[in-house]
């Protein structure tokens, strides 16, 4: 059995789909604007309607709580979301090594919100979802707001938590360049159907 699986799976807009990622494996999905991809993460994640059934390793999303099932599913938005005023507000507890491979220090956790960029914001989502170490993570766009620089540290410490926590990944994308790069397989939402990207 694989590692992810998507079971007729629909969410709005969709046809069902039948999908399964092996741990350690990277999926990307791409297509034109508004044709469902962040939908489909969000259906995923159990934060919008859908039918069908969603799996990961042993366990059930029809029969997982919601809030457990979303520990284990990690959504990262195209745009974060951030309730609190200070950075470590935040967050459970950190991890120096995670933080540094992103370009941060520990101070910088007592950083106003309101002071980050863009792209130091999704950053930074990224550290506060992997601190809680999901076992698919949902990536929308996780590299649109970075420079060259911190996309390729994003890229690379992708693929070294999927490899060393046996997690999968489903990972959208408009760079056919990066899908290439991060990706084992990936699919184009086409007419409402997803299709292998060639």
């Amino acid at each position: 059995m694989a590692y992810f699986q998507l079971i007729q799976f629909k969410s709005r807009g969709l046809e069902p789909i039948d999908l399964s990622i092996d741990a350690g494996q990277c999926v990307t999905l791409a297509g034109p604007s508004g044709c469902g991809k962040s939908l489909l993460l969000r259906a995923i994640a159990d934060l919008d309607p859908h039918e069908g059934e969603a799996c990961i390793e042993h366990c059930v999303q029809s029969q997982t709580p919601p809030p457990e099932w979303r520990r284990q599913a990690g959504l990262l938005s195209a745009e974060s979301h951030w309730w609190a005023d200070k950075i470590r507000d935040h967050l459970p507890h950190s991890n120096s090594d995670l933080l540094a491979a992103l370009g941060f220090s520990e101070e910088s956790l007592a950083w106003e919100v309101s002071r980050l960029s863009s792209g130091e914001r999704q950053r930074l989502a990224l550290f506060r979802m992997l601190i809680g170490k999901p076992k698919l993570l949902l990536l929308d766009e996780p590299t649109a707001n970075l420079d060259q620089v911190s996309a390729g540290r994003v890229e690379n410490l992708i693929k070294e938590y999927l490899k060393t926590s046996d997690s999968a990944a489903l990972w959208v994308s408009h760079d056919p360049k990066q899908r290439k790069r991060v990706g084992d397989r990936g699919f184009q939402i086409e007419s409402g159907r997803l299709v292998p990207e060639l």
